[in-house]
Protein backbone atom coordinates (compact mmCIF):
# COMPACT_ATOMS: atom_id res chain seq x y z
CA UNK A 1 0.00 0.00 0.00
CA UNK A 2 0.88 3.61 -0.33
CA UNK A 3 0.70 5.43 2.69
CA UNK A 4 -0.51 8.33 2.04
CA UNK A 5 -2.50 10.90 3.69
CA UNK A 6 -5.19 12.17 1.40
CA UNK A 7 -5.38 15.74 2.23
CA UNK A 8 -1.48 15.90 2.14
CA UNK A 9 -1.04 13.48 -1.32
CA UNK A 10 -4.39 15.48 -3.09
CA UNK A 11 -3.01 18.94 -1.85
CA UNK A 12 0.08 18.25 -3.21
CA UNK A 13 1.77 15.63 -5.43
CA UNK A 14 -1.00 13.08 -5.98
CA UNK A 15 -2.74 14.79 -8.99
CA UNK A 16 0.76 15.61 -10.74
CA UNK A 17 1.46 11.70 -10.47
CA UNK A 18 -1.63 10.82 -11.91
CA UNK A 19 -1.01 13.52 -15.05
CA UNK A 20 2.19 12.84 -15.41
CA UNK A 21 1.52 8.72 -15.65
CA UNK A 22 3.23 7.77 -12.46
CA UNK A 23 -0.04 6.49 -10.84
CA UNK A 24 -3.01 4.84 -13.19
CA UNK A 25 -5.35 6.50 -10.71
CA UNK A 26 -6.10 8.21 -7.94
CA UNK A 27 -6.21 5.75 -5.37
CA UNK A 28 -8.54 7.26 -2.96
CA UNK A 29 -10.87 7.09 -6.17
CA UNK A 30 -10.63 3.98 -7.43
CA UNK A 31 -8.99 0.40 -5.64
CA UNK A 32 -5.27 0.20 -6.28
CA UNK A 33 -6.02 -3.98 -7.37
CA UNK A 34 -2.19 -4.28 -7.29
CA UNK A 35 -2.09 -3.44 -3.83
CA UNK A 36 -4.52 -2.95 -1.40
CA UNK A 37 -6.83 -4.61 -3.76
CA UNK A 38 -4.34 -7.67 -3.22
CA UNK A 39 -4.64 -7.47 0.40
CA UNK A 40 -8.60 -7.01 0.14
CA UNK A 41 -8.55 -10.71 -1.96
CA UNK A 42 -6.72 -12.42 1.08
CA UNK A 43 -9.16 -10.79 3.45
CA UNK A 44 -12.13 -11.87 1.90
CA UNK A 45 -10.43 -15.49 1.31
CA UNK A 46 -8.72 -15.73 4.93
CA UNK A 47 -12.05 -14.54 6.46
CA UNK A 48 -14.32 -17.04 4.64
CA UNK A 49 -12.56 -19.63 5.18
CA UNK A 50 -13.12 -19.13 9.27
CA UNK A 51 -16.81 -18.07 8.51
CA UNK A 52 -18.18 -18.70 4.86
CA UNK A 53 -21.14 -16.76 5.49
CA UNK A 54 -18.96 -13.90 6.22
CA UNK A 55 -20.50 -10.40 4.72
CA UNK A 56 -17.70 -7.98 3.11
CA UNK A 57 -17.80 -4.64 1.92
CA UNK A 58 -16.46 -1.32 1.32
CA UNK A 59 -18.27 1.84 1.26
CA UNK A 60 -16.82 5.41 0.56
CA UNK A 61 -15.72 7.22 -2.92
CA UNK A 62 -14.70 3.72 -4.17
CA UNK A 63 -17.94 2.38 -2.99
CA UNK A 64 -19.28 4.68 -6.54
CA UNK A 65 -16.67 3.80 -8.82
CA UNK A 66 -16.97 1.52 -11.11
CA UNK A 67 -13.96 -0.43 -11.64
CA UNK A 68 -13.39 -0.62 -7.95
CA UNK A 69 -17.36 -2.40 -8.02
CA UNK A 70 -16.34 -4.55 -10.69
CA UNK A 71 -13.19 -5.71 -9.17
CA UNK A 72 -15.31 -6.10 -5.56
CA UNK A 73 -17.59 -8.32 -7.77
CA UNK A 74 -14.56 -10.25 -8.57
CA UNK A 75 -13.70 -10.67 -5.36
CA UNK A 76 -17.19 -12.04 -4.07
CA UNK A 77 -17.38 -8.97 -1.73
CA UNK A 78 -21.10 -8.97 -0.86
CA UNK A 79 -21.77 -5.13 -1.18
CA UNK A 80 -20.55 -1.86 -1.79
CA UNK A 81 -21.88 1.33 -0.17
CA UNK A 82 -21.64 4.97 -1.66
CA UNK A 83 -23.15 8.32 -1.65
CA UNK A 84 -26.61 9.18 -2.39
CA UNK A 85 -25.87 10.74 -5.63
CA UNK A 86 -23.65 7.73 -6.96
CA UNK A 87 -26.16 5.15 -6.38
CA UNK A 88 -27.32 5.29 -10.12
CA UNK A 89 -23.45 4.75 -11.08
CA UNK A 90 -22.96 1.68 -8.64
CA UNK A 91 -26.08 -0.16 -9.90
CA UNK A 92 -25.19 -0.23 -13.33
CA UNK A 93 -21.14 -1.60 -12.43
CA UNK A 94 -22.81 -4.19 -10.27
CA UNK A 95 -25.32 -5.25 -12.81
CA UNK A 96 -22.51 -4.70 -15.73
CA UNK A 97 -20.67 -6.89 -13.52
CA UNK A 98 -22.66 -9.67 -12.54
CA UNK A 99 -23.44 -9.70 -16.34
CA UNK A 100 -19.78 -10.01 -17.44
CA UNK A 101 -19.79 -12.75 -14.70
CA UNK A 102 -21.89 -14.52 -16.72
CA UNK A 103 -20.53 -14.53 -19.97
CA UNK A 104 -22.85 -11.78 -21.41
CA UNK A 105 -20.78 -8.82 -23.26
CA UNK A 106 -22.14 -5.32 -24.68
CA UNK A 107 -22.47 -5.08 -28.52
Amino acid sequence: TFGYSRDDAEAGFLLKYVDDGILPKNPFQTIDQDGVGKLMKMAVEAGRQTRPDLEVGICGEHGGDPASIAFCHSINQNYVSCSPFRVPVARLAAAQAALKEKGFTAK
